[in-house]
């Protein structure tokens, strides 16, 4: 993407952001000197970047008086906090953070200066805990342990020795062409057995992608706002084998749209530069805009398939729980496409314990034929649009999805 508007493009090891020209990472004149003077003595602190927002390296002649104003109002932004003034928050080493959680937007944010855009990447949310004794923790977005998952990942624990650190990120397979993909992460994100899971890492690998901090050595970075936060993440230089800190950019909202969309990924998260990370919390503060209709659903049920699917499950009953009335699961249709024979074998291995007689529905379904489930399974899927009867037109099954309780899916819009 070519810089707008000032911007201009920092990279990290491959990696960075696109700030505007209230922001710079690296001193000039004199402090550049001092800080050269000062390297061999001490180790680099990421936390120096905390605050670190202040007027643009170079600025063109007769423009330092409009901007003058303008920086000092976005660095005195950036660099308050919520805790009495205090650049960073003091706490114990965290234990089972919730992630914060973006709300599905049908559009992009108009005041487009504010945001910073990151690409969204199809996998799963993954808080990576770094007590800095060379071990580490993950844990999914419902709070289960996924360590043993990912044996890939583990590495990340030696990138900071001797420091603590807490991070929020994806995990994300890679199909043959190098694009995220959610039907790819299928054959690891359900593997407990420790031979299968070493298995799979060398023929399925994983990364671990990062795009938050939220502990820094007895510090909570999560009071700062997001562009501090991410000068932070950028000062650590998280960058190895199966990990990476990916590009965001600030500003540049329909081109990074519109990039994503060329290659074929599924969209974008826009996050307002000055969002506090409120963990466990669904905010407008950050948005998922995406370029295909995507839909977690509840599977309450399935048909019987015929053909060559005679004996095997033709399709699943799916569903959504409604905000106005939490109880009741709403039908949203069936689903016949997107599977594979392995994972319509494990489908029916999951359903047998799970199987009753009474629809888990509030709607009627119109089909004499169906097997009802005790509703506890989540699926991800991929359609053309809502019908005016609530269902899905067109949907493709794209996996089932172990990190969310089914009494939390929702409709989303598309």
């Amino acid at each position: 993407m070519s810089p707008q508007g000032g911007r201009r493009v920092a990279v990290l090891l491959g990696t960075g952001i696109v700030y505007p020209p209230w922001v710079r990472l690296k001193p000039t004149g004199e402090e550049q000197d001092q800080e050269h003077d000062e390297e061999d003595a001490a180790e680099p602190d990421p936390r120096a970047a905390i605050g670190a927002t202040a007027v643009p390296e170079t600025a063109t002649e007769g423009q330092d008086d409009e901007n003058d104003q303008e920086d000092q109002q976005h660095a005195g932004t950036c660099s308050r906090a919520k805790n009495g003034g205090n650049p960073l928050s003091a706490e114990p080493f965290p234990e089972h953070l919730v992630p914060m959680f973006a709300t599905a937007s049908t559009g992009l944010p108009a005041d487009d200066d504010g945001w910073a855009f990151e690409l969204k990447w199809d996998g799963v949310r993954a808080i990576a805990y770094l007590p800095g004794d060379g071990t580490i923790h993950l844990e999914s977005r419902n709070l289960n342990d996924v360590t043993a998952r990912y044996p890939e990942v583990h590495g990340l624990a030696g990138a900071w020795p001797g420091h603590a650190l807490v991070l929020d990120g994806e995990v994300v397979a890679f199909d043959d062409e190098g694009k995220p993909s959610f039907s790819a992460l299928q054959t690891r994100m359900h593997l407990a057995n420790e031979r299968e899971v070493a298995a799979r890492s060398g023929s399925q690998p994983v990364a671990y992608l990062i795009f938050d901090v939220l502990h820094l050595d007895g510090q909570s970075t999560r009071h700062l706002p997001w562009v501090e936060r991410r000068l932070v993440l950028d000062r650590l230089e998280l960058s190895g084998p199966s990990w990476q800190t990916p590009v965001a950019h600030l500003g540049g909202g329909p081109d990074v749209l519109a990039a994503s969309k060329a290659g074929g990924l599924e969209g974008v998260v826009a996050k307002r530069m000055s969002s506090l990370y409120l963990a466990g919390r669904r905010t407008k503060d950050w948005l998922k805009v995406k370029n295909t209709c995507r839909q977690e659903v509840v599977i309450g049920g399935w048909l019987p398939g015929a053909g060559n699917r005679a004996g095997r499950i033709g399709a699943l009953l799916i569903g959504y729980y409604d905000d106005d009335e939490p109880a009741a699961l709403r039908f949203a249709g069936k689903v016949g496409t997107g599977f594979t024979g392995a994972e319509l074998d494990r489908l029916a291995a999951l359903f047998e314990p799970l199987t009753g007689l009474a629809s888990p529905f509030a709607d009627k379904v119109p089909f004499r034929e169906s097997v009802f489930l005790e509703p506890s399974l989540v699926a991800e899927v991929e359609f053309t649009e809502w019908t005016h009867t609530g269902t899905l037109r067109h949907p493709s099954y794209k996996g089932l999805r172990d990190d969310k309780p089914a009494s939390a899916v929702r409709r989303e819009v598309c």
